[in-house]
């Protein structure tokens, strides 16, 4: 029952309180990308939110134990993600822009700077390896704590994965469930925590890429 509470509150804490301000964000008005915003965002909620996840991980099991070390098969793992995540985006954003239904507008405000664009996607990947560490590796590596099978874990993992997303509305939450689902069976795969990570965070980066290359 411990390891329940502790992911529970874990996701509370770090995801889902997080997609309710960006709900209101969304609907209220900002001044655009700025540095000093971003930077702080990264100092102060998404590295002691890495960190914590993994102070949790490695409470429960020694580093040596995790097999994390960089190797040739994050490439391939990184390469494989990241056309995998590029083409369900795409796929998506084709599908919807054809079909009318309600719609979530999420505002992204792009750098105007090159150090402004070094620190935005600094705190992407920073962010990325946030999201696997939990979404993947803490609650896929760690479903015998959890008592459930791969594909409970798997069903659970894209269930939180996609209600923190829920900000961007039903194409960003089937988005979300999509890709939630591929990266898993990427991780299963693999076991490439650092593959999924760069891919996830180059991803988002590409995101910010086309929406300034459309504006």
């Amino acid at each position: 029952m411990g390891i329940y509470i502790e992911a529970v509150i874990l996701y509370v804490v770090l995801f889902f309180s997080g997609s309710v301000a960006s709900t209101a964000a969304s609907t209220g008005e900002t001044a655009g990308f700025s540095i000093t915003a971003e930077l702080a965002k990264i100092f102060i909620y998404s590295i002691p939110s890495l960190t914590l996840i993994w102070y949790l991980l490695l409470k429960a099991k020694p580093l040596k134990n995790w097999e994390i070390v960089p190797g040739k098969k994050d490439l391939t793992c990184c390469i494989i993600t990241l056309s995998g995540l590029l083409i369900i985006g795409l796929a998506i954003a084709f599908v919807s822009s054809y079909m009318s239904g309600p719609s979530a507008q999420v505002l992204l405000y792009s750098p105007s700077t090159p150090a402004g664009w070094i620190v935005l996607c600094f705190s992407l990947i920073i962010a990325a390896y946030t999201e696997e560490s939990f979404f993947r590796f803490y609650l896929l590596s760690r479903k015998d704590e959890l008592k459930m099978s791969a594909a409970q874990a798997l069903m659970f993992s894209v269930l939180l994965f996609s209600i923190c997303h829920i900000y961007e509305g039903p194409w960003g939450f089937l988005n979300a469930a999509l890709s939630g689902t591929f990266l898993c069976f990427i991780f299963l795969r693999y076991k490439s925590i650092h593959g999924i990570s760069v891919a996830h965070g180059f991803y988002n980066i590409a995101i910010y890429i086309i929406n300034t290359a459309r504006t």
